[in-house]
């Protein structure tokens, strides 16, 4: 595979100039570049421009609304409904996040209910601004049909992602986020498109047998759940939130509707918590002791510490030279 290396600036101009190509006004542009360029400061390839050719085929076919303005709705003090005006998520998300904010700042608990966009990346910039308020964070989001549930071939869930953000004040906050899938969709994405095997119990092909071949999985498989039942269960919740509760596609619902590929119309449930409000004064210091003392275990490495280093790290991003020529061709006219 033939890479170029790009600096965050570069890759963000790469990116926003496509997106303004292709039917984004400035600031829904602005908005999903600052989101796919921070994903390949992390490292994390399958969340950044690797999702870009799909934003490009979404405004293109007038699926997705490249100048979207997110309307709000305060349902309570506490519970905030955004309605995303049939845009990319990253805006909306940028919108929601002080308003949610705010909210759990004086409620102690608040949470966003995003309808009506187009969630197609990572699930940590969320969780991670609220983090930096020093609020707790979760929010969780469907897609369409990818995952079995456990005991069954065929897929009826998407790949039902979560994510959990804690802040510890002058330090990383403690980050995760995750599929309830054995590996996430774009993961599988690269190892089909790369030719690396997937480990055994990711998925399944399209004849139902256990296969570690990611082509096979990807074009007509399926994935499974990690941790069987458990993560099977898990999804189902995240199902009952990010659509029952929201107020929005279930992934069955949305496989029905979006016969067109990625991404798909779909719900976010974004909730934050106020550790100042629930535990009060010391809070910092009594939960920093407790991952201090987790850390300090042999062979510990807490979630998301790579992606910290790997977003402080000067050195160039490798990136696919193929993918970019790729952007650079859907940017011109």
């Amino acid at each position: 595979m033939t890479t170029v290396a790009l600096t965050e600036p570069e890759i963000f101009d790469l990116t926003r100039s496509c997106l303004l190509a292709n039917g984004c006004n400035e600031a829904n542009a602005d908005a999903a570049a600052r989101t796919l360029s921070s994903a390949e400061a992390c490292r994390a390839i399958s969340h950044g421009l690797f999702r870009l050719p799909g934003y490009v085929a979404a405004l293109r076919t007038g699926k997705a609304n490249g100048h979207a303005v997110p309307r709000e709705e305060h349902l309570t003090s506490a519970a905030i409904r955004l309605d995303g005006d049939r845009g990319f998520a990253p805006l909306a998300i940028e919108y929601g996040t002080p308003l949610l904010a705010s909210a759990a700042a004086e409620s102690g608990v608040a949470v966003l209910l995003i309808r009506n966009s187009f969630h197609f990346a990572a699930l940590w910039p969320e969780v991670e601004a609220l983090a930096a308020q020093n609020l707790v964070g979760l929010a969780c989001t469907v897609h369409t049909p990818m995952m079995a549930p456990f005991g069954a071939k065929k897929a009826f869930f998407s790949t039902n992602p979560i994510s959990f953000a804690y802040p510890r004040p002058g330090r990383d906050p403690y980050v995760f986020d995750m599929a309830t899938a054995a590996k996430a969709r774009g993961d599988v994405g690269i190892a089909a498109r790369d030719g690396h095997p997937l480990p055994p119990g990711t998925g399944l092909d399209a004849d139902g047998n256990p296969t570690t071949d990611a082509k096979k999985v990807h074009d007509g498989g399926v994935l499974l759940p990690f941790g069987g039942y458990k993560g099977s269960v898990i999804a189902t919740m995240i199902e009952l939130l990010a659509a029952g509760l929201v107020g929005d596609y279930f992934s069955y619902e949305a496989g029905k509707i979006n016969t067109d590929g990625p991404p798909a119309m779909g719900g976010e449930f974004i909730l934050a918590m106020s550790p100042e409000v629930l535990a009060g004064p010391g809070w910092a210091d009594h939960s920093d002791a407790f991952l201090t003392e987790l850390e300090s275990m042999e062979g510990i490495r807490l979630p998301g510490q790579r992606r910290f280093e790997a977003r402080r790290s000067t050195d160039p991003i490798t990136v696919n030279a193929e993918l970019v020529d790729t952007i650079r061709n859907l940017t011109s006219p």
